[in-house]
């Protein structure tokens, strides 16, 4: 216990709230990696909460232990899943720590290598968050819903598995996803494309809010495994390249994230721009390139008749221009190109 309330006054209180720390992971994938010390990892877990209780903070930073996603068992159709029971001794007491303390499973999914041993039975394009026709969607025969991509199959059945075991309130977080960009001559999609449209359309599809069949429109909260390459990791190449950026710090390749608000890209150019969102109500961008031209103090003049930013003469384009001119004084950052919502922050050059 006291070892606990060292490392958290050590690694959290003296950081807190000035880093917004929102979870602790104690380990990953202890019960897959660690097995030895399964029997140990909720005490620690528990230690860690009471130090933060004892720190007032137990409200704002939640408690919990990512579990790979293997210890699901039977995980399609998701209706059938269930976890390893060999491993309910230390997952029940989990279970139940989890759901007391209003904490959240973590889970670490990988449809890349789902799709790889399933020796051709999982589509490449279900793996990957591409539209599918219904037709070649894969459908819950207990349930019949319809299942587009594999990452929401594994979410749910992790929601099934958990009532299996009477739990039926604890949310899943995703800790680790993502997908190589280079592999081995055995690993023929580990490829730059498929990691981009993986990341690509998971971003998208987290940050739309759809949920998952199960849980629809509650937004599975999800983090990309991961930040930079790893040129030192052993095994295959693959291990080495699940990376957004180099050793360097230059991306691997340009996310698409054109639809996704303002959620930009790793493009650490930082080209980005502020314009009018479509279909947008005119009267209230009218209100707001008002402000912009008035109180926001932004010089206007180019946009009246006979210069040169007057066409196209229309409140989307005048709007436009106002918010990208203050939107680049104010510094680029994205509570300046907000407008009440009518605005949005893009890479596309609107001029």
């Amino acid at each position: 216990n006291s070892t606990a309330a060292n490392w958290v006054s050590r690694n959290i209180v003296a950081h807190y709230p000035a880093t917004n720390i929102t979870a602790i992971c104690v380990g990953s994938e202890v019960l897959t990696t660690l097995p030895n010390a399964a029997r140990i990892l909720v005490n620690a877990m528990k230690f860690i909460h009471s130090a933060l209780v004892a720190s007032n903070l137990d409200n704002q930073i939640k408690v919990s232990s990512p579990l790979a996603s293997s210890i699901i068992l039977d995980s399609f159709p998701p209706s059938q899943a269930f976890f390893n029971r060999s491993w309910n001794p230390v997952l029940v007491p989990m279970l139940n720590f989890l759901q007391s303390t209003g904490s959240y499973l973590m889970l670490n999914i990988y449809p890349y290598y789902d799709y790889m041993q399933s020796n051709g039975v999982i589509p490449l394009d279900y793996a990957l968050f591409k539209p599918l026709s219904p037709t070649k969607e894969a459908v819950d025969a207990n349930t019949l819903v319809h299942y587009s991509n594999v990452f929401d199959a594994m979410v749910d059945a992790t929601y099934f598995a958990m009532a299996f075991l009477n739990f039926t309130n604890i949310p899943v977080i995703v800790t680790e996803t993502g997908w190589p960009s280079k592999g081995d001559s055995n690993e023929p999609d580990a490829t730059m494309e498929n990691a981009n449209t993986y990341n690509s359309n998971l971003i998208r599809h987290v940050m739309n809010k759809t949920g998952t069949p199960k849980r629809p429109g509650i937004a599975v909260s999800t983090y990309i495994y991961e930040l930079y390459n790893e040129d030192l990791k052993p095994g295959p190449i693959s291990e080495k390249n699940w990376g957004l950026f180099d050793a360097n710090g230059d991306p691997i390749y340009i996310l698409r994230l054109t639809d996704s608000g303002s959620l930009l890209a790793n493009d650490t150019t930082n080209q980005t721009y502020c314009t009018a969102k479509e279909g947008a109500d005119p009267k209230m961008l009218q209100a707001a390139l008002d402000w912009a031209c008035g109180p926001g103090k932004v010089d206007c003049s180019p946009l009246l008749q006979g210069k040169p930013c007057y066409e196209p003469d229309n409140v989307i384009a005048h709007a436009t221009y106002a918010f990208d001119t203050y939107y680049h004084r104010m510094g680029k950052t994205s509570d300046a190109c907000d407008f009440n919502g009518v605005a949005d922050i893009t890479t596309t050059d609107p001029s």
